[in-house]
């Protein structure tokens, strides 16, 4: 009886960890900033929050909730990543960063 109920216990921590992980990810979509996000805090994000700043920055723009192709999200990563890492103000707007950035301070 002892062993079954660590086994229950376990199982029962294993679904609250998995419920909170997947809580936080719907946390992260709502409070991310999308386009709004500064280049100085995109720049460190992690892969995965990377992806959602973008999506819903793409989203912004366009004015539309549909999820954009993964392609144009990729391609905006890519864009993204190189502006800001090149960017001399690095409290622009990731949907403000732009070539001129690198070498004036806007």
């Amino acid at each position: 009886m002892h062993a079954n109920t660590r086994t229950g216990a376990i199982a029962v921590g294993v679904a609250v960890l998995a419920a909170l992980a997947t809580g936080c990810a719907e946390v992260e979509r709502v409070l991310n900033q999308g386009g709004d996000t500064s280049c100085r805090d995109y720049v460190n994000q992690d892969a995965n929050t990377k992806r959602i700043t973008i999506t819903k920055a793409i989203k912004q723009q366009t004015g539309n909730d549909n999820e954009p192709a993964g392609t144009v999200v990729d391609s905006m990563i890519v864009q993204v990543d190189l502006l800001c890492a090149t960017q001399r103000n690095v409290d622009t707007p990731i949907k403000n960063a732009d070539i001129a950035g690198i070498f004036l301070n806007k």
